[in-house]
C-alpha cells in the first residue's frame, strides 16, 4: 500500500498544481501543444517572464510548447496576430487600439502593464525638467512602433504640437547611438528599455519625462490573441492566459532568477545587470490603484474605459468603442 501511495502522489501532486480541470491542464496524452508568442520588439528586461515560465516549466505544465519570436514593433505584432501569423501577441494597448478601428481582427486577453512604460530619454546634464523644455530639441523615434502614435498625444496633452521639435526617424539601435553620440537631443522610449543601456554605454546618468507623470496614463503591454483563434481554441486560450499569469506572478518573485532565465535569448539582448534594472522598472508598471494587489495581468472594465477615453480624446483613436471591442473578458486573468 506505500508503494502504491507513493507512486500516485506524484501525480496527484502535478493534478493540483496544475488547477485541476480549469484549463490548467496538460494538453490530451501529455503531449504539450505547440504555441507562437510573437514579441513587441526584440527581447530584453521587460520579457523575463515568458522565459522564467519556459524554464520553470510553467507552460509546459499548462500544456503548452511555447515558442518566442522577436517582434518589429506592437503595431506589425497586432497585424501578424490579426492574421493569424502568430498564435500570440505581446504588444501596446495604443497599437491595438489604433489597429482594431482599421479592422484588424486581434483582442486583448489581458494588459499586464497598466501604467505606461512610455517617455523621453536624455541625458540629465541636458538638464530637461518637463516637456516645455522639449522645444526646439531633435527626438529620435522608430516608424511603426507604439511611441509613434502616443506622442503627437504627449505634446498635445502639455500645451506643445509635433511642429516644436523635430522627429528623426531611426532604427532602434540607430536611436540610442544617436542620443550617445549627441546626434540627437533626446529619443522616445520606454523607460524599462533604453535608459539603463544608454547610462551603461555612455557612463553618464539617463534621466525621463515618463508620460504617466505628465499626465497621460493609459495601459501599455499586454497579452493579445486574433478573434478567430478566440473562436476556434478558446480552451487554449485560457491556458495560455493562465500560464502567462503563472510566469509573471512567479518572476515577480524572483526577479534575479528571471533576469537570469534570458540568457541566450538573443544576440541584442542587454547585458544582465541590464536586463535585471529593465525587468525591476517593469515590476512598477503593473498596476493601477483599482488593480493593486491583484495578480499580473487582472484589468478591471473602469480602467479600460479609462484608457479607451484618453486613446479618443488624444487623437489615437477617431472613436471610442466599449472595451469589449478591444478586450475579451471572458479568458482574461482573473484574482
Amino acid at each position: 500500500m506505500k508503494k502504491v501511495l507513493a507512486g500516485l502522489l506524484p501525480a496527484m501532486l502535478l493534478l493540483a498544481a496544475c488547477g485541476g480541470g480549469d484549463g490548467g491542464t496538460a494538453a490530451p496524452g501529455g503531449e504539450a501543444k505547440e504555441v507562437t508568442l510573437t514579441l513587441n520588439w526584440y527581447p530584453y528586461g521587460e520579457h523575463a517572464p515568458f522565459y522564467y515560465g519556459l524554464k520553470q516549466g510553467i507552460y509546459e505544465k499548462h500544456g503548452i510548447k511555447l515558442k518566442i519570436q522577436a517582434g518589429q514593433g506592437s503595431g506589425k505584432t497586432v497585424q501578424a496576430t490579426g492574421a493569424g501569423q502568430t498564435d500570440f501577441g505581446w504588444a501596446d494597448t495604443s497599437a491595438l487600439a489604433t489597429a482594431v478601428e482599421q479592422g484588424v481582427p486581434a483582442k486583448s486577453v489581458g494588459v499586464f502593464l497598466q501604467t505606461t512604460p512610455a517617455s523621453v530619454q536624455f541625458f540629465t546634464e541636458k538638464n530637461i525638467k518637463k516637456p516645455a523644455d522639449l522645444k526646439g530639441k531633435s527626438v529620435a523615434t522608430t516608424a511603426g512602433d507604439a511611441l509613434t502614435k502616443t506622442f503627437p498625444a504627449f505634446l498635445k496633452q502639455n500645451g506643445m504640437q509635433d511642429s516644436d521639435v523635430s522627429i528623426q526617424n531611426i532604427d532602434p539601435a540607430g536611436k540610442m547611438a544617436a542620443v550617445i553620440s549627441g546626434r540627437t537631443d533626446v529619443l522616445l522610449g520606454f523607460a524599462s528599455d533604453q535608459g539603463p543601456t544608454i547610462k551603461e554605454k555612455s557612463g553618464k546618468d539617463v534621466s525621463y519625462l515618463r508620460f504617466s507623470e505628465f499626465g497621460l496614463n493609459y495601459f501599455s503591454n499586454g497579452l493579445l490573441t486574433s478573434k478567430t483563434m478566440l473562436q476556434k481554441d478558446p480552451e487554449l486560450v485560457k491556458k495560455m492566459v493562465a500560464a502567462t499569469q503563472e510566469a509573471w506572478s512567479s518572476a515577480e518573485k524572483a526577479p534575479e532568477a528571471a533576469a537570469e532565465s534570458m540568457k541566450g535569448a538573443a544576440e541584442q539582448l542587454p547585458s544582465p545587470g541590464v536586463v535585471l534594472e529593465q525587468f525591476k522598472t517593469t515590476l512598477t508598471l503593473l498596476h493601477t490603484e483599482a488593480t493593486k494587489g491583484k495578480a499580473p495581468g487582472v484589468n478591471t472594465l473602469d480602467d479600460w474605459k479609462k484608457t479607451i477615453e484618453t486613446f479618443q480624446k488624444t487623437g489615437i483613436i477617431s472613436k471610442a468603442s466599449e472595451p469589449s471591442a478591444y478586450w475579451e473578458e471572458s479568458v482574461a486573468p482573473k484574482g
